[in-house]
């Protein structure tokens, strides 16, 4: 049974989002132009955030040297209205509205009539909230917490306890303390339904510990492959068929700054080594210590 088309009205046809161009490479889906400062022209606030700081800095610069532009045009269009500084010279204005706009006030020019009075109002409020503005931007830029963790650059599946074992690993870099650290895995692939519509379709992966109340160094993520695991039945082959991706994400609280800081990575089909393991990196010293060799740590061996 077929339903006639609706053709949408023109408030709807304004909601429309925009098209989003998505293309696989090396396994992997990206999504052209995500996280990319120049998508978010449409929101000021994410741009100033995500814009490189050069380019930060840079309009800044521009958007200052601009407003200074606009009020020393506003002061020379009221004539002569600020003493000691010369009639129509624009580099006076100029200066005098950089003084007035950063509450500088040297004293050898200032206002001499009302409307000079008015703008001078006008400027100096301005000045205050581009200074709060500037000022919480730059702090906002410089607070953003991140995350300095490395992932092993392959995943592998080994028996584990008898039972075959999806493992990878990871490591704090910043060699602090990441506390009441979480992980979640997922595991993404393409499937049909039984209408025959295509979907990408998300399981979650059971860790045997999702949690760890300290991390600091490694940390070794293991999935059993049994009955209850999305992984049951699924060959190297039929993981590359269905375009299949692990997706770990980690969160925990950065002790440093107490703030929430997130770790994301993804392992494509490719990049699951089956019937590998991973080269011991905790090694013992004759004295009875222990130390961890991060040489190895994307290393892995094959099973005999």
């Amino acid at each position: 049974m077929k339903f006639p088309l609706k053709k949408p009205s023109k408030k709807q046809r304004q909601r429309r989002i925009p098209g989003v161009h998505i293309k696989v490479q090396d396994g992997r889906f990206h999504i052209l132009g995500m996280n990319a400062w120049y998508s978010y022209w449409r929101e000021p606030y994410h741009l100033l955030l995500t814009i490189p700081w050069f380019g930060f800095l840079a309009l800044i610069a521009s958007s200052y040297i601009a407003t200074n532009a606009l009020f020393a045009l506003a002061y020379l269009a009221g004539g002569d209205c600020i003493e000691n500084a010369k009639h129509g010279s624009f580099l006076d204005a100029f200066f005098f509205s950089v003084q007035t706009l950063a509450s500088i006030g040297y004293g050898a020019m200032y206002p001499k009539t009302i409307y000079a009075n008015i703008i001078v109002t006008i400027e100096a409020m301005m000045g205050l909230v581009g200074i709060a503005v500037m000022t919480g931007l730059a702090f906002a830029r410089f607070s953003r917490p991140s995350a300095r963790v490395v992932f092993s650059s392959v995943a592998t599946i080994a028996p584990y306890e008898g039972v075959p074992t999806l493992i990878f690993r990871t490591a704090n870099q910043r060699r602090n303390q990441i506390l009441e650290a979480q992980m979640r895995v997922y595991l993404i692939r393409d499937e049909v339904t039984l209408e025959g519509q295509f979907i990408r379709r998300i399981y979650d992966l059971q860790l045997l510990r999702n949690q760890s109340p300290s991390f600091t160094l490694t940390w070794v993520a293991m999935h059993s492959i049994d009955e209850s695991s999305p992984l049951y039945g699924m060959t190297a082959e039929s993981m590359i068929q269905t375009n299949t991706t692990i997706v770990i994400s980690l969160s925990g609280i950065d002790e440093t700054v107490s703030q929430v800081v997130h770790a994301r990575h993804d392992y494509t089909a490719d990049e699951i080594l089956w019937n590998n393991r991973f080269v011991d990196i905790i090694h013992h010293t004759s004295e009875g210590h222990r130390y961890i060799d991060y040489n190895h740590f994307h290393d892995v061996l094959p099973l005999d």
